[in-house]
């Protein structure tokens, strides 16, 4: 009877265990990425025409971090495949999260802790993942490409400008497809070799984002402990990046290294999501003197869609600082970079994106304008970034 009891108990405890790690990714990602409370659920007539002609391009989500599956509408997080098509978000770059401080706040951290080591155990990652920023970036492209051939042609990511261009030709016959680009948030996935940036390439990965909430052997971060500029093995990184055809993203950038890389670099770099100092002042946003020099390199600049980035919880507070900084800098530099599933609220979920349109024409800008803010911009800085074809194939596991 003893040992019966304690077979029963032990079947008991894995039965909770199992439970537990089935259900706390949803329930931690539920809590972390609420979408705030909906607008009106429809939008004047004249917006809601103009939305259905657009073509809309979002620089920054995270939803690759979540173990979701992205190609089933979902009641958690912000985006995966219908709600993108829904928005009519045709291209969605993929960014994934590497390593995150404990208390990770807008001030200083340093790189003493990470919370991803959790969330990776809690669900199931490879152990390769568990310590490791690179495998965790190599992780989180795999599930894309899983998606993406998982999901009848409805999503594919693309990796060269031809494949791009030949994705917008076809949309204009069948709007139910997404494109998706991957990006890195953080050079601290490279684990200090330069090597490692060839390595996230031929994984598929465009866009590099030198820092995230810690400085690392790239360059120094805005909410780092030393806050510097770029190192050497930092100008050699920007060197190979340039040579491979893949975007440089400042978010989250020092003063210090967003000065070095702008005035360094000859090419078009992006802050992929953020706010700006002049609607919303704080650490994490884009003084105007930033927001210049990202324009002076022909970039643009992705104007997020969380309260802290726009001091506000409205469409109208983002199309706020979206004409502050239109204004300020030129129609042609500014985008979508909403941090949909970046364990931030967001403002709209990726369904809910005619809502910005709305706003926007409210903000008095043209349609014109608003097909290049929400669009046109991004694709006009990819096109001239990525390469016409890669040197290499997509390394296989």
């Amino acid at each position: 009877m003893k040992w019966r009891r304690l077979a029963w108990g032990g079947s008991l405890l894995a039965v909770t265990v199992a439970t537990a790690l089935w259900a706390a990714p949803a329930l931690i990602a539920a809590r972390l990425n609420p979408t705030l409370a909906s607008p009106p659920t429809s939008v004047p007539e004249a917006a809601a025409r103009l939305h259905d002609s657009l073509l809309v391009v979002d620089l920054h989500a995270d939803a690759l971090l979540w173990d979701r599956d992205l190609l089933a509408r979902g009641r958690v997080g912000h985006v995966d495949l219908p709600r993108l098509i829904e928005g009519r978000v045709a291209v969605q770059l993929f960014t994934a999260v590497t390593k995150v401080p404990r208390g990770m706040n807008l001030e200083a951290n340093d790189a003493d802790s990470d919370l991803i080591t959790p969330l990776a155990l809690v669900q199931l990652w490879p152990p390769g993942t568990w310590r490791s920023p690179l495998s965790r970036a190599l992780h989180q492209a795999d599930k894309l490409h899983r998606f993406a051939a998982d999901s009848d042609g409805h999503l594919t990511v693309v990796t060269t400008r031809d494949q791009l261009a030949a994705f917008l030709r076809a949309r204009d016959g069948d709007e139910g497809t997404v494109a998706a680009l991957l990006g890195v948030e953080g050079a601290h996935a490279l684990e200090g070799e330069l090597a490692n940036v060839d390595t996230l390439f031929a994984a598929g990965y465009r866009m590099i984002g030198l820092t995230h909430f810690f400085d690392n052997a790239v360059g120094g971060s805005a909410h780092g402990i030393r806050k510097g500029g770029l190192s050497a093995l930092g100008e050699r990184v920007l060197d190979r990046v340039a040579e491979l055809g893949m975007m440089i993203d400042l978010a989250h950038a020092s003063e210090a290294l967003l000065d070095d890389v702008t005035s360094r670099t000859g090419r078009a770099v992006v802050v992929s999501h953020t706010g700006v100092d002049g609607t919303c002042p704080g650490p994490r946003n884009l003084s105007d003197d930033q927001l210049r020099r990202i324009a002076e390199t022909g970039g643009v600049v992705g104007i997020g869609l969380w309260p802290e980035a726009v001091c506000g919880e409205t469409p109208a507070d983002w199309a706020r600082a979206v004409r502050y900084t239109a204004d300020l800098v030129g129609v042609e530099h500014v985008a979508l970079g909403s941090d949909w599933d970046g364990a931030v609220p967001a403002i709209v979920d990726a369904s809910g994106t005619e809502h910005l349109t709305a706003a926007l024409l409210d903000a008095g800008f043209s349609s014109e304008e608003i097909r290049a803010i929400l669009g046109e911009n991004t694709l006009r800085v990819l096109l001239a970034t990525l390469p016409a074809a890669p040197p290499f194939g997509r390394r296989s596991r």
